[in-house]
């Protein structure tokens, strides 16, 4: 069951410090990414008619967030890759981009081993001295040599880098930096359950499915991240997927029934399962289209008496935008394991 006086608890929360601390720490490794990265992201000023490419793949499992970017604005045609190897069409004539911020990513050593083998122009963020770095190396190889293991941190200077090579929009690093301290102050732990964000979506979600959508390609996107951190830190289901997907869900759930004593028939509850809860993650970047789902969403989970719970992140940048929805729902994650008691195994499995 879960407890909600453990999110106002300081025995309870300090349990989770080392969680709840890497996740205050996110702006900051987004500005030491930066620095680590600048001289080698500055050496590609001005290069952008050298880097031209006949097309970009970026490869590697985390090639869908920076295509949720690049896809708009890329002028080049654009693939992401997430499996090992390469496209058979790549060549020369291509630029690939793998980021590999962890040790061991056979699908981003694949990708680099086969751009290497094709001569193609290969943009690498990794550590410096890691192997990869190693078997990348060549005369059309950039390195952007990373210090830490955090996507974003690592997505956003490669971002920077494109743009400086004229294949992707500008970044500012520190506008991103900036969005991630502002959520660590509004989701700290020493933020009441009144004015945190992260402590009220964690109670809404305490006894429920969590229904996670996003309109937008990257709210989307953090809608698949979010939901992933809540089911490592609760151990239950959640599902992020398409309106389409979501709807029939929603459909299915009984009206509640608003005389019904709980403790009469707690065996029937247990039957029925948890009822769900929708989560819109807004970014305010979405169409019409993403707007009409949106409110059929709403329709729905209207008529089925489904509690629907907004997250907001609609200043800055888009990359700024996803890393505000995707850390709120990460701090949820980890209230949701303090409230449910599961702190230490969450520690005890690399969080």
């Amino acid at each position: 069951m879960f407890d909600d006086s453990a999110l106002e608890d300081e025995q309870a929360l300090a349990a989770a410090d080392p969680l709840l601390r890497r996740l205050a720490e996110a702006g900051a490794r987004v500005r030491l990414e930066a620095d680590s990265t600048r001289e080698a992201v500055n050496t590609l000023g001005g290069a952008g008619a050298d880097w031209r490419p006949r097309a970009m793949v970026v490869a590697g499992p985390d090639s869908r967030l920076l295509r949720a970017v690049l896809e708009p604005w890329c002028p080049v045609p654009f693939v992401a890759w997430p499996g090992p190897g390469l496209p058979g069409w790549t060549g020369a004539l291509d630029t690939v981009v793998v980021l590999a911020p962890h040790s061991g990513d056979e699908a981003a050593a694949s990708a680099v081993l086969e751009a290497v083998r094709r001569g193609c122009t290969l943009l690498l963020a990794c550590p410096a001295h890691a192997t990869l770095a190693e078997v990348g190396a060549g005369r059309s190889t950039t390195l952007l040599p990373t210090v830490s293991t955090d996507t974003l941190a690592v997505a956003v200077v490669v971002l920077q880098a494109l743009h400086r090579a004229g294949l992707g929009p500008e970044v500012d690093a520190e506008e991103v930096a900036s969005a991630l301290d502002q959520v660590a102050v509004t989701c700290s732990p020493h933020e009441d359950l009144a004015g945190n964000p992260a402590k009220e979506l964690a109670i809404v979600l305490a006894e429920t499915t969590p229904l996670v959508w996003g309109g937008s390609v990257l709210a989307a996107r953090a809608a698949r991240r979010v939901a992933e951190a809540l089911r490592r830190s609760s151990g239950r289901a959640a599902l992020a997927a398409d309106a389409e997907h979501l709807l029939p869900v929603l459909a299915a759930a009984g009206r509640q029934d608003l005389f019904a004593d709980p403790f009469a028939d707690p065996a029937g509850d247990e039957e029925a399962g948890p009822r769900p809860a929708l989560v819109l993650l807004d970014d305010a970047i979405d169409g019409p289209v993403a707007r009409e789902q949106r409110g059929r969403l709403m329709a729905t989970a209207k008529q089925r008496d489904v509690r629907v719970h907004r997250v907001a992140g609609t200043e800055g940048p888009s990359i700024a935008r996803y890393g505000t929805l995707l850390a709120i729902g990460s701090y949820a994650a980890t209230y949701l394991a303090v409230g449910l008691g599961r702190t230490e195994r969450l520690l005890a499995e690399g969080g």
